[in-house]
Parts: structure tokens; sequence; C-alpha cells
């Protein structure tokens, strides 16, 4: 039973053949890099903890510096996922971005308007 009328057929649209895309794997190995980072710093961060309490006092500048490298790695590794997800399209972008300009008229019409 195939209907003949003017909107009928598959909803679906065709199927984009998955080709390599270079980025995305220089974004994985980013992500990668930026967590194995963050995880060695913080080992430092937690030697140089125990190196401080044990009564030097240079150790504590050294647990400062590798705290504040490691924020900043997680913080990498949280922005570089985000972008890789975006990559692969999970995520979309967000609707401040794609808003249309101002003075455009409104989607669906004038009567959308309303």
């Amino acid at each position: 039973m195939v209907s003949e009328h003017k909107h009928a057929g598959s909803r679906k649209g065709s199927r984009q053949p998955h080709a390599f895309r270079p980025q995305v794997l220089v974004l994985a190995a980013a992500v990668t890099a930026a967590v194995v980072a963050w995880g060695y710093l913080v080992y430092l961060a937690i030697d140089f903890g125990t190196s401080a309490r044990g009564g030097e006092t240079q150790a504590w500048w050294f647990l400062g510096i590798s705290s504040l490298g490691a924020i900043l790695c997680l913080f990498l590794g949280l922005v570089l996922v985000a972008r890789l997800l975006r990559a692969v399209g999970i995520t979309e972008p967000s609707a401040e971005r794609t808003a249309e300009p101002p003075g455009s008229p409104p989607p669906g019409g004038r009567r959308a308007a309303r």
C-alpha cells in the first residue's frame, strides 16, 4: 500500500558515510593528554603535601603550583571534552549562537508572530 500523495515517502534523510576526521582524533588525543597531565599533577601535589607537612618549607610552593596546574589541566580537559562531543555530533551549539539576528522575521511568518 504505497501512498501517492505529495508528501509520501521516507521521513529519514540519507545517511552520511562515516569518514575519518583528523580533528576528532586530535581532540581525543588532547583530552587524553590533559587528563594524564592532571593525574600526574595531582600525584605530585600529594607528594609535595606530604613533604611540606614533614617540614620542607619550599614544598609548600611546589604544592601550590602543582595544585594550580592540576586545576588548569582539568578545566582544559573538560573544555576539550565539550568540543569533542560537539565535533562528534552528540551535542549541538547553544541557542545563543544560532539565534537569528535582530530585525529578522520570526520563524513561521507573520501569523506566528501574533
